[in-house]
């Protein structure tokens, strides 16, 4: 048995019921539709062929759409990305305002997280461009750029609730990464180093850096920990960067994501907050945890 779970704003009892005949005209032999939450995401249950019912219901109207197993839905691992993702910023390119350079830092990023970068070379290369940055520059980037992308806390920690483990991996700086672990309750951040001498950032981090294998090897090494499948696993996030890990995972997300990607990606969540990734894993909004 599959679901697809439709979510929105507002869903409309109409959309349900197109979605569940574009299903049924796929051959995927809809048979039930169960509302997570009245209105606003719904699960129609199907019997067959998840590649098609993919194709018949997303890009379909202004709302996300998950479709995977029944089984194993509710997830015992989480592992994300951090900027953009997790946060609602890029946190190196925000350092960089502080120095007049954001534009040409920005656009090093972009072309990174599109995968028309190596990601080690272009963080290098970023880095490189805040030499001298006094290191208070930081603290002052933390409390007054970066801010937590709306739902984050909800998801990790109504997971967390039912004894799921929520691992952060940025190739963003532990400087951030650690903090934001913290206030959306991870279970553990890993980030890049930027290394300081004398109060002011060398325009270098510590090696190795923390790029695709690493978040991938991450997910790997964790189910292994955890003694869980791979089917029992979620990973998110929205650059290149997150590819290995997202195409890896037992529902891989992309995050309002790049191209390269949402392509890739098991799911795709382009209209909704993190919050979608609770209703697709069956949680109505009364089993939510509040921060």
């Amino acid at each position: 048995m599959f679901i697809a779970t439709l979510i929105a704003a507002t869903l409309p009892q109409g959309e349900v019921s197109a979605a569940r005949d574009r299903l049924d005209a796929a051959g995927c032999l809809p048979v039930a539709e169960v509302w997570v939450e009245e209105g606003e995401a719904c699960d129609l249950q199907f019997g067959r062929d998840l590649a098609a019912a993919r194709a018949a219901l997303e890009g379909q109207g202004a709302w996300d759409v998950v479709v995977q197993p029944a089984e194993h839905r509710r997830k015992k691992l989480i592992v994300a990305d951090m900027d953009s993702t997790m946060i609602t910023v890029e946190c190196i390119d925000e350092l960089a305002d502080y120095a007049g350079i954001k534009a040409e830092v920005a656009a090093v990023t972009e072309a990174a997280m599109r995968g028309e970068m190596d990601f080690g070379e272009a963080l290098d290369a970023r880095v490189a461009l805040l030499k001298g940055m006094d290191e208070a520059v930081i603290g002052r980037c933390l409390s007054e750029r970066v801010k937590i992308m709306p739902g984050a806390s909800a998801l990790i920690r109504t997971m967390h609730g039912w004894g799921a483990t929520a691992i952060l991996v940025s190739g963003g700086f532990t400087r951030f990464a650690e903090p934001v672990a913290r206030e959306i309750g991870f279970t553990r951040a890993i980030a890049n180093v930027l290394e300081v001498v004398d109060g002011k950032l060398t325009g270098t981090v510590a090696k190795p850096i923390v790029d695709s294998a690493t978040k991938l090897a991450t997910l790997s090494e964790a189910m292994l920990t955890l003694g869980i499948a791979r089917e029992e696993t979620l990973a998110v996030g929205d650059g290149a960067n997150d590819l290995a890990m997202i195409t890896q995972a037992g529902l891989g997300v992309a995050y309002h994501a790049k191209p390269v990607v949402a392509e890739a990606a098991g799911a795709q969540i382009d209209h909704g907050d993190l919050t979608a990734l609770l209703f697709a894993q069956g949680v109505a909004r009364k089993d939510w945890a509040v921060a």
